[in-house]
């Protein structure tokens, strides 16, 4: 037999790690969905013994999760090496504050154009402030990401850097068979930036299409209508009369708990009344400020809109402590009259336009006030977009009606330019006169790639991996007590090693081929080899893990069938 399977292997192949032996895997898989998971890629991750939850929002990586972000880590930096990218490290911080330490790093290292341009990049773990840890590997706490920086003398650099990163995460997410979007993301400081949403409904980025075009962006980068002079914008906001308004008028509205009975008591609709939420901004330094947001009554506030907004300062609802420290600010009946840039500063949603009429509180208990008029009565200290997007929102491309998709964020690009001073790397230019380098910010979440993945790749009993991830490409199963099966198996598992295949061996004893059978197809390994009954004909069955489809190979042939299979599955990313 041993001959047989020698002649079914390609001459001259180099032999890889040995296989890897479930009785010595440090693995053990679970029977029961753990009660604590609350997505698919948790579920499947912890019960296949990927993963195991230490804490809300933290993970340890078990040896076969590990083989998974070794592959991802392999590709990144394979792909980086062809762009020309040097791999580094900085001591762990946050992203605002790794920024810093990188520029600071640049700037005692480059002193000319001619030492640019420079690309560099670190994979390591990093930790984030996550009030609310979900979704397994979607929203975690501690996880494992990838950041790279371009530095060059020019924006014609900058702009060739940015689409090599662009160019490299697409390679990326479409070897892992990733269905992903490209969306306008928020630039915050700098000047463009996009996100690479992964589709899935356990995702809580919120993004937008076009059925008519081809604008897509995050809920938080979608623009609302322009600000018109007076009257409506987009036939929502409640219009002013033809004549003059007239003056704001207190009125006792006892009994109006929500938006709709304060409505239904003015005779008003709900886009008529002004709904304005507290929050509280702290900056990087500890400074903390009250910031009200005004959005029409019949649309929701989105906090991600108002994070991008008021960054790097963190924002957060006002709560009991708040309202005890600021008196003046009665909840449930807070106006932008009189307190805008007094008790607070006012951000207005640009449907609050000049000219535009509103009822909302009168900042006294169970009283609001109807005339309002913005632009007359109040005026925002800045207006910007602030409302959640929903479906049949107006595109701000074309008019058409724009989509809301769910997804995971498992990349962003941006384009920084030119940093203000105070992190600014400057160097000797072309002209001999001083030039600011233009950079560029680049990051992927590997650890949430992989719970992409696991999230968009599965079935009822298991994960099934796309090649280019997965933990191994072979999962070989010994499924018969004989010794002669075992020993059958271990040969087909050296001779697939040597033929250049990452193996799994399952040569555990005392368990049935059942629970074997059901470990392979939980485990997810792309292709399934059994070593069993077909062994007194010479045959070994094949299956593939993600259609299904099952073939009894001989033994000659088997290694060159399995090399096929891997091989079209690599092909498929």
């Amino acid at each position: 037999m041993s001959g047989e399977l020698l002649s079914g292997l390609g001459a001259g192949r180099a032999v890889n790690s040995p296989p890897l032996r479930l009785s010595q895997l440090f693995l053990r898989t679970l029977r029961e969905d753990p009660a604590d998971a609350d997505a698919a890629n948790a579920r499947l991750l912890i019960r296949g013994g990927y993963i195991r939850r230490l804490a809300p929002g933290v993970h340890a990586w078990l040896p076969l999760g590990q083989l998974v972000l070794d592959e991802v880590e392999r590709m990144l930096r394979a792909e980086m090496a062809g762009i020309g990218a040097q791999e580094m490290r900085l001591p762990g911080a946050a992203a605002p504050a790794q920024l810093h330490l990188m520029m600071s790093l640049l700037r005692g290292e480059v002193s000319s154009y001619r030492d640019l341009p420079v690309t560099l990049f670190q994979i390591q773990p990093a930790a984030r402030d996550e009030p609310r840890p979900r979704a397994g590997l979607l929203r975690a706490r501690e996880f494992v990401a990838h950041e790279a920086w371009s530095f060059d003398a020019d924006f014609d650099g900058l702009q060739s850097a940015y689409n090599r990163h662009r160019a490299v995460y697409m390679r990326i997410l479409e070897r892992a068979e990733l269905d992903y979007r490209i969306v306008a993301a928020p630039a915050g400081e700098g000047e463009h930036a996009e996100q690479f949403l992964a589709v899935t409904e356990a995702g809580e980025d919120l993004f937008v299409t076009c059925g008519a075009c081809d604008y897509a962006a995050t809920s938080a980068a979608v623009r609302g209508p322009a600000r018109k002079g007076s009257g409506a914008v987009d036939g929502k906001a409640h219009p002013a009369p033809l004549g003059p308004t007239p003056a704001p008028e207190e009125v006792d509205t006892p009994d109006t708990p929500t938006i709709e009975a304060l409505a239904d008591r003015m005779g008003v609709p709900s886009s008529a009344t002004l709904k304005n939420l507290l929050l509280m901004a702290t900056t990087p330094e500890g400074v903390r400020e009250v910031i009200a947001v005004g959005v029409p009554g019949d649309r929701e506030v989105d906090l991600h809109r108002v994070q991008a907004a008021l960054a790097p300062a963190r924002v957060e609802l006002f709560g009991d402590e708040d309202f005890a420290a600021h008196p003046e600010l009665i909840r449930g009946y807070v106006g932008p009259q009189a307190l805008a840039g007094k008790a607070f500063r006012y951000l207005a949603d640009p449907r609050i336009s000049p000219g535009t009429v509103w009822v909302t509180g009168a900042n006294a208990p169970g009283r609001h006030v109807r005339n309002l008029v913005a632009g007359r009565d109040f005026v925002p200290d800045r207006y910007v977009d602030l409302v959640l997007v929903r479906d049949d929102d107006p595109c701000p491309a074309c008019g058409g009606r724009l989509r809301l998709h769910r997804g995971v964020a498992v990349a962003r690009i941006a384009r920084l330019g030119r940093r203000p001073a105070s992190v600014a790397v400057d160097v000797l230019g072309r002209d001999g006169r001083p030039a600011r380098v233009a950079v560029g910010n680049y990051g992927l979440g590997v650890s949430r790639l992989i719970g992409a993945v696991a999230e968009q790749h599965h079935d009822e009993v298991g994960l099934t991996w796309p090649g280019p991830v997965a933990p191994a490409d072979l999962h070989l199963v010994a499924a018969g007590r004989g010794e002669g099966v075992h020993l059958a198996a271990g040969r087909l598992a050296d001779a697939a090693s040597a033929a250049g295949l990452r193996v799994l061996l399952d040569d555990r004893t005392g368990v049935s081929a059942g629970v074997k059978f059901a470990d392979a197809e939980l485990l997810g390994i792309p292709v399934i080899a059994v070593v069993g009954r077909g062994l007194a004909t010479g045959t070994v069955e094949i299956r593939e893990r993600r259609s299904g489809q099952r073939s009894d190979v001989a033994l000659a042939a088997a290694i060159g069938t399995i090399r096929e299979l891997v091989e079209a599955g690599r092909g498929r990313g």
